[in-house]
């Protein structure tokens, strides 16, 4: 088993600086089995690429984009260049410990498993719900137990390399990012396979720290859009379409400044469609399972 490591950076030297030493170490020992580190460079405006050249790390590969892709296009990427049967996706804010894949890596040998969440210090599996007519997640309870997550975090997890080609990767719908890896995992698990949290694999997360440099407001509606845009492309139970539309009417009644983030989302309705077919074809595992409700 091979380790292809993928780093997305824009401009973030200084995140580069603090970090990457670590990811150096960790993948210098031999355990975490890592084979190569390929960071995207999403146009950077900084000295982000001369520092990483001057660096003299063998294993890394760069790949330098004339300007910023997004999240999402700049991922697959990377997935599209690496060689390894894991991938590790890390965030340029996220600082690696020493072994943080040794034992993870096990968790693998499960053919059913597609994914592996990272144990980010302070913060638990993620967990979702079914609320009000719309998915919802949050952050569980740390734990010293292996155990079953509804996402895995595309900037700190594992995933699977040819299951992840077989679901074509991250949709190109949520650029620049946001709910992409919720996204995949549930498409994922929707087909049968399994994600699983890692309590041993540490790593330490400095949230957002690079989409800082956007606006809140900009990020926000990304954030809302792509919610739609998730729960649209994949929730085909009509039970749960059905009280995902009366949500949708009682949150623009309420919040009619909401309205724009549904015009913003119904623009990618096209390809949505053709991506609801393909779900409900492939599927073999119901919406209710996924999301735990009887």
């Amino acid at each position: 088993m091979r380790v292809s490591v993928v780093v997305v950076n824009w401009s973030g030297i200084e995140l580069l600086k603090k970090n990457f030493p670590y990811l150096i170490i960790s993948a210098n020992y031999t355990k975490n089995l890592i084979y190569e580190v390929i960071v995207v460079d999403n146009g950077s405006t900084d000295d982000s690429v001369s520092y990483l050249r001057g660096l003299n790390f063998s294993k890394l590969k760069i790949i330098e984009n004339r300007k910023n892709f997004g999240f999402t296009a700049a991922v697959n990427q990377g997935v599209r260049l690496a060689t390894g049967e894991i991938i590790c996706s890390l965030n340029n804010d996220v600082r690696p410990t020493k072994n943080f894949l040794e034992k993870a890596l096990n968790l693998f040998s499960d053919n059913r498993v597609f994914a592996v969440s990272l144990h980010e210090k302070g913060e638990g599996p993620p967990q979702g719900k079914f609320e009000h007519g719309f998915v919802e997640f949050t952050r569980g309870q740390e734990s010293n137990e292996i155990q079953n997550t509804f996402w895995v975090s595309g900037g700190s997890g594992l995933f699977r390399k040819n299951v992840w080609d077989k679901l074509g990767g991250f949709a190109k719908m949520f650029t620049p990012g946001y709910w992409e890896d919720l996204d995949i995992c549930f498409r994922a698990v929707k087909r049968g396979y399994s994600l699983l949290w890692a309590p041993e694999a540490l790593v330490y997360h400095q949230h957002e720290s690079t989409s800082k440099r956007l606006s809140k407001s900009y990020i926000d509606l990304i954030k809302e859009r792509n919610q739609l845009l998730m729960i649209w492309k994949n929730v085909t139970s009509v039970r749960l379409i059905n009280s995902h539309l009366f949500g949708l009417l009682r949150r623009l009644f309420s919040h009619p400044g909401y309205a724009k983030v549904v015009v913003f989302a119904a623009l990618k309705l096209p390809v949505v469609f053709k991506c609801r077919k393909k779900e409900k074809n492939e599927c073999i595992v119901t919406d209710e399972e996924v999301l735990g409700i009887p």
